[in-house]
């Protein structure tokens, strides 16, 4: 009966109107079919939902259950004609998908810009880069932005900003940290397996230092959770407490004082943020709109 909700449209016609036959004329049907539509939800359901009285119609205890259902049901239903009449008429959400730091950090001050260029909705998932390329392989984001190059067939990259991944703490540091530096810090690292993580090590290596040498008193997968952790830190500790990070998630708190920031010396931790869409879509006006806008932004 779900299949066929004509019949409960009926049978709500009648609630509404108090009448049979104000039913049949609202609907444009005669009052026997009105009649006939009802006896057929009896049947189905096996008991009575209806009772006929002299000044109209009162509900039986499961009719006013049936109510409840087909007001809900009736409910979802006008709300998918609208989605539908979005796709008729060309309107959709635009899905962007983005890792963590750009999700968090860098694209939300531009969604509403985004929103405006191609007057659409913009909606965003934010992931680690693998799920992020994921999704948009399934079609279910129009738009990636990563910071990790998982490369794939099918898929069009584009190089857009340079991140640079800087040490910090909540303590004034030295602007250029040497290797015997690292060693008089208490550490937060991010999880082996982060990018973050596998950048950092090999320019460790290259300095002759390694993770395991350091003082390590947590390793975190969140970056708001290792952000967090160090600018609430004791600042009176004879060792500073630092991770590593880039410099677009803790930009506000360099800026106003917060944290402090310093490079290694010789050395530059830096890697692209990528914008990534399939090829079959790559003259998509909207993902050309979007792509566009995003290579315009020479400075985040």
């Amino acid at each position: 009966m779900l299949k066929d909700f004509a019949k409960l449209q009926t049978f709500l016609m009648v609630i509404k109107e108090k009448s049979f036959s104000k039913a049949s004329a609202k609907l444009g049907i005669s009052q026997p079919a009105v009649t006939q539509q009802i006896k057929f939800i009896e049947d189905y359901l096996d008991t009575k939902i209806v009772d006929r009285k002299k000044n109209g119609i009162v509900l039986t205890k499961e009719g006013e259950d049936l109510y409840r259902i087909a007001l809900r049901l009736e409910k979802a239903i006008h709300a998918s004609e609208k989605d539908l009449l979005k796709i008729i008429n060309k309107e959709f959400t635009f899905v962007m998908g983005s890792s963590f730091s750009i999700g968090n950090y860098i694209l939300p001050s531009y969604l509403g810009e985004i929103k405006k260029r191609i007057d659409n909705e913009v909606f965003m998932n934010v992931d680690i880069s693998s799920n992020i390329i994921e999704q948009l392989e399934d079609k279910k984001i129009d738009v990636a932005l990563i910071e990790s190059p998982i490369f794939k067939d099918g898929i069009i990259y584009r190089e857009w900003v340079e991140d640079e991944l800087v040490v910090f703490s909540n303590q004034a540091l030295k602007k250029s940290l040497s290797a015997e530096d690292l060693l008089n810090f208490d550490w937060i690292c991010r999880n082996e397996e982060s990018h973050t993580r596998r950048l950092t090590s090999e320019v460790f290596e290259e300095m002759g230092v390694q993770c395991d040498n350091f003082n390590v008193i947590g390793v975190l997968a969140s970056t708001t959770a290792i952000k967090e952790s160090i600018t609430h830190a004791d600042k009176s500790a004879d060792r500073p407490l630092v991770s590593i990070m880039s410099r677009h998630v803790i930009k506000s708190e360099l800026e106003n004082g917060m944290l402090y920031e310093a490079r290694l010396k010789n050395h530059k931790i830096s890697r692209n943020f990528y914008i990534a869409y399939m090829k079959e879509r790559k003259h998509d006006a909207f993902v050309d709109n979007v792509v566009n806008f995003l290579l315009s932004l020479n400075k985040v």
